[in-house]
């Protein structure tokens, strides 16, 4: 016995050696597999152009804007925020996490510039360039992640109307589309995203523990069991009644922009801010005229809703902290109306949230540069930030306005957004714009905007319109801003002079043009006539060779900001 344990652990010491040796060679070889370089990519040569195109911007806020409490709230929103941004990457397009990681290791000094645009765009895709690769030489599936990559949406109309019963899952804005058995199936986000989404809700109840305001810690306390639920109305109308309180957030899946397929799945997105409460109480006013705004459109009744819900819903500007997901992708956010859940906008209407940090910054770095290459001298005079902070403003709330339910001409009762399909968001965010400058004769006539100043609404809107179209008409704010851009210059109010190569507003044709369009625009939502709007597109949805000399002249110019947040306060 003594001989036996004394020799077993020699015995079993040669026989691991022996393993560990054999075992080397596939390890090493393993290593060597793993450290070869991966195949090259197609780069586009003009990284650092692209690049260019936005301008590096700090803007980070005073701390002294919040208290101690504030602060540690701030940081867990901020945390919160962050991890939006590994959603987005696997909604928009999930191969270009591989490419992030790739890109961040890289030795290569270029690969540096390749890194951060991928940064801006969230994959290789360039936003404003109609959303061709910077990287490789694929192409980005319409649906972008939302739905099996070959899906087409012929297929995709055609097994909801074989199969009822699963439309609504399927079409649900939160939801995946995946394929099993040969069948469509819907995956709630809550469970396409869980991981993600719990270390969200952990953060979200952190800050909750720490605020006193009470209706802070009841939004964030049910907004972070709402992401695991799927079911977002409580906390969307909790949020609408966020009251006296600094800090805010917004934060989980709302807008639709990258579902280019079918217009119906929402991307996470968050924004997280402090109010300015002295400025909202000098903007507080617009919303007092908000029913006669409604009252006023050029449109008959039955393109107009018999109820607005929002007349005392929360209008606020605020200092942008941190953005996330869907709002840091490409062009920035300037501000937004939320939520857009139909049943919430029903009961508690909406809350417009005004970037004015942002706004200030987009101003300054491209509109005013803009404005001085396009317009005559006379007009570009007249641009000025006011103008452009009063032109956002309409815009935001005037997204209420005409009418959200529709019934078609067969009986079925639907939203304007599940009529126009692909085309609604343009479509929208045209409406909005047209209908806010509209508006613009009646809130002088208020005493909202001094009589002296309209003039430069109408010239910051035209400038505006040139720093927009430079999204590309690929991106729904950039399409519908050029649908009005070219409705407007047939009907002779945006002049171009060809010989000194400029643009003016005829003063004397604007306000009529304006309603025209703003009537084309509810008309078009308030049918729901898909083809209409279609053909609406093709028409006014072009670039002319007049435009694109402009725009080759601007190329120099940012089109937008890269925003530098602070990730801790």
């Amino acid at each position: 016995m003594r001989c036996k344990r004394s020799f077993a652990p020699f015995i079993i010491s040669i026989t691991i050696l022996f393993f560990v040796l054999s075992w080397l060679p596939a390890c090493k070889a393993k290593d060597e597999k793993a450290a070869e370089p991966m195949p090259p990519l197609a780069k586009a040569p003009d990284i650092q152009q692209r690049l260019a195109k936005f301008a590096p911007t700090d803007l980070a806020v005073d701390p002294k804007l919040f208290s101690d409490e504030d602060r540690q709230v701030v940081n867990k929103l901020i945390a919160a925020a962050r991890i939006i941004d590994d959603i987005f990457w696997k909604q928009s397009y999930p191969q270009g996490l591989a490419l992030k990681e790739r890109l961040e290791r890289s030795t290569v000094p270029e690969d540096k510039d390749y890194f951060r645009f991928l940064q801006i765009n969230f994959g290789p895709f360039d936003r404003q360039d109609e959303n061709r690769p910077f990287l490789g030489t694929g192409t980005k599936p319409a649906g972008a992640a939302f739905y099996p990559q070959d899906l087409t949406k012929q297929e995709f109309e055609d097994y909801v109307a074989k199969n009822p019963a699963e439309r609504e899952r399927l079409e649900s804005s939160f939801t995946v589309v995946k394929r099993e058995a040969g069948k469509l199936a819907a995956v709630p986000y809550s469970e396409a995203y869980r991981p993600d989404l719990e270390k969200i809700a952990v953060l979200l109840r952190e800050a909750a523990s720490v605020t006193t305001n009470a209706s802070l810690k009841a939004y964030l306390t049910q907004r972070a069991a709402d992401l695991l639920s799927n079911d977002y109305y409580q906390s969307d109308c909790l949020w609408i009644d966020l009251k006296d309180n600094l800090p805010e957030i917004v934060i989980g899946p709302y807008e639709v922009y990258e579902d280019a397929l079918l217009g119906l799945k929402a991307s996470y997105e968050s924004y997280v801010y402090v109010n300015d409460r002295e400025e909202m109480k000098k903007i507080k006013g617009y919303l007092d005229h908000l029913d006669e705004m409604q009252n006023g459109l050029p449109v008959e009744a039955k393109y107009k809703a018999q109820d607005i819900r929002g007349l005392d819903s929360p209008l606020n500007v605020v200092y942008e902290l941190f953005t996330a997901g869907d709002a840091k992708a490409g062009v920035q956010t300037s501000a937004f109306v939320l939520p857009n859940d139909e049943k919430v906008r029903e009961k508690k209407g909406t809350k417009k949230v005004f970037l004015k940090n942002m706004m200030e910054a987009k101003f300054a770095k491209s509109l005013v540069p803009i404005s001085q290459r396009v317009l005559e001298p006379a007009d570009a005079q007249r641009v000025s930030f006011d103008a452009y902070f009063t032109e956002v403003i309409l815009h935001e709330i005037c997204h209420v306005l005409g009418v959200n339910y529709i019934t078609l001409p067969d009986g079925t009762k639907t939203t304007v957004g599940k009529a126009l399909k692909d085309l609604n968001m343009p479509i929208e965010e045209g409406k909005a714009d047209a209908v806010g400058i509209a508006n613009v004769p009646l809130l002088v006539e208020k005493g909202m905007i001094p009589k002296d100043r309209e003039n430069e609404i109408y010239t910051t809107y035209l400038a505006g319109m040139f720093r927009v179209m430079r999204f590309g008409a690929t991106e729904a704010h950039g399409l519908g801003v050029l649908i009005q851009y070219n409705f407007l210059r047939e009907k002779g109010a945006f002049v171009h002079d060809p010989a000194a190569r400029k643009f003016k507003v005829d003063l004397t044709k604007i306000k009529a043009a304006v309603r025209d369009l703003a009537r084309q625009f509810l008309v078009l939502e308030g049918d729901g006539n898909y083809e209409a709007v279609k053909a609406f597109v093709a028409r006014y949805g072009k670039v002319d060779d007049v435009t694109k000399a402009m725009i080759a002249t601007l190329e120099d110019i940012p089109v937008d900001i890269a925003p530098i947040f602070r990730t801790e306060y």
